[in-house]
């Protein structure tokens, strides 16, 4: 099992509509494990996205999908002009 974490620093102001759209588009996904977290302390307009996966396959598929789907395409699409810089991390569950 895998956690995928993806991290998002967020324009001023931007943090709540970046994290209301990734909760939006996500929740499509119902066979999928997904939290959307945002900051209660440490640095402003942090926005996180967690994903749980059993393998690194199940994360690729996943990721090969999302960018066939026209429909998520739509809905993401200016999601980049929301955030200033990302990281994705990737963790096994002990």
């Amino acid at each position: 099992m895998l956690i995928v974490r993806e991290t998002f620093q967020a324009r001023p102001g931007m943090a709540s509509q970046l994290a209301i759209l990734i909760k939006q588009v996500m929740s499509g996904q119902s066979d999928l494990k997904v939290r959307v977290l945002t900051d209660a302390v440490g640095p402003f307009n942090t926005v996180v996205m967690e994903t749980e996966v059993a393998d690194l396959a199940e994360f690729e598929r996943r990721m090969r999908e999302y960018m066939e789907k026209e429909d998520i395409r739509k809905q993401m699409k200016g999601y980049t002009d929301l955030y200033l810089t990302g990281r994705r991390e990737i963790y096994r569950v002990m």
